[in-house]
């Protein structure tokens, strides 16, 4: 049986208040007097709900000695020290697949938006320039281009199904070859090379920060396109914002940032790149079935020591 549980955001306000009718819940973000509380409560806390955005924060893990679980809402796992917690005996769970078609969904938006300028065509609408001056400059198709993935993960595959049917050849790179159609490179610069449009779709974390870098990017080329629904971290952003500058890349697609939400001003000031605010799985509909497998998560805890999507 859970005592009590420390929530660190709203996941979603009908979600939350399901846990906090049926269990001793507190909102952590909510506390007037954090250290207060801790002293108090820390170490009757059994359960933590998080995020793939917050995790755990170590300073609040070493004043939880209690803690048995952790039930984050997303699917990402960088942000937590696994080990640390595999060695406290803490479990933890996320919310895959839910998002998956999501997330997919929009890199192929973010491609497609950033190939056809979507962004650009609509400023020339509205801001009169195609009346006072014409047709816009002609965009880029997808058809017939080298989509090269990295991470063909559940999210890289989704992608990979999404774009053949659009005529695109598909390739990745991985820590290991799959079982699949598409081809495959061992070596990542390799694959930047033979593509036109370079999604980034892999997990974020130690193994992967910044691995485009100038030399992927070069690799990519003026023409090459990257969109990336992964993690900010994984790009050496003055590296892209420096591409996008000279235009020795054609154009970025990004959902995500280093330190967002106050992301690079750069970025603002490029005409070749699409910008989305973290909103890659951002429908009520999957946010509320991620809110829910966190519940469900929790509940089965609480009921009978297990948990229905654990990572350790």
């Amino acid at each position: 049986m859970i005592r009590s549980v420390l929530a660190l955001l709203d996941i979603r306000p009908a979600y939350t208040r399901l846990m906090a009718e049926r269990h001793d819940f507190h909102r952590y973000d909510l506390l007037d007097d954090k250290h207060v509380f801790l002293d108090e409560m820390g170490a009757q806390i059994r359960a933590v709900v998080t995020s793939a955005r917050f995790g755990v924060p170590a300073d609040l893990l070493a004043q939880l000695p209690n803690l048995e679980v952790i039930t984050s809402f997303g699917v990402g796992h960088d942000v937590f020290d696994l080990k640390a917690l595999r060695d406290r005996g803490i479990r933890v769970s996320t919310t895959p697949d839910i998002l998956t078609d999501d997330v997919a969904d929009t890199a192929i938006m973010l491609m497609h938006a950033t190939m056809r300028r979507l962004i650009a065509g609509d400023n020339w609408v509205r801001s009169g320039m195609w009346a006072a001056n014409g047709p816009m400059a002609l965009t880029r198709t997808v058809r017939g281009k080298k989509l090269g993935i990295v991470g063909l993960g559940r999210i890289g595959q989704a992608i990979a199904s999404r774009a053949v049917p659009s005529g695109l050849e598909v390739g990745y790179f991985g820590r290991s070859k799959k079982d699949v159609d598409y081809r495959f490179f061992d070596q990542l610069s390799a694959l930047a090379e033979w593509s036109d449009i370079l999604v980034l779709a892999c997990p974020g974390g130690a193994a992967t920060n910044g691995i485009v870098d100038q030399l992927v990017l070069d690799a990519l080329g003026k023409d090459g396109v990257i969109i990336n629904i992964a993690r900010g971290s994984v790009i050496d952003e003055p590296a892209l914002i420096g591409a996008l500058q000279r235009r020795s890349i054609a154009g970025a697609g990004l959902d995500v940032f280093e330190g967002e939400p106050n992301i690079d001003p750069a970025f603002s000031k490029l005409d070749n790149v699409v910008l989305y605010p973290h909103l890659a799985s951002g429908t009520v509909e999957t946010r509320d079935a991620m809110a829910q497998l966190v519940v469900d998560n929790l509940n089965a805890w609480d009921e009978r020591g297990e948990l229905i999507t654990p990572i350790i």
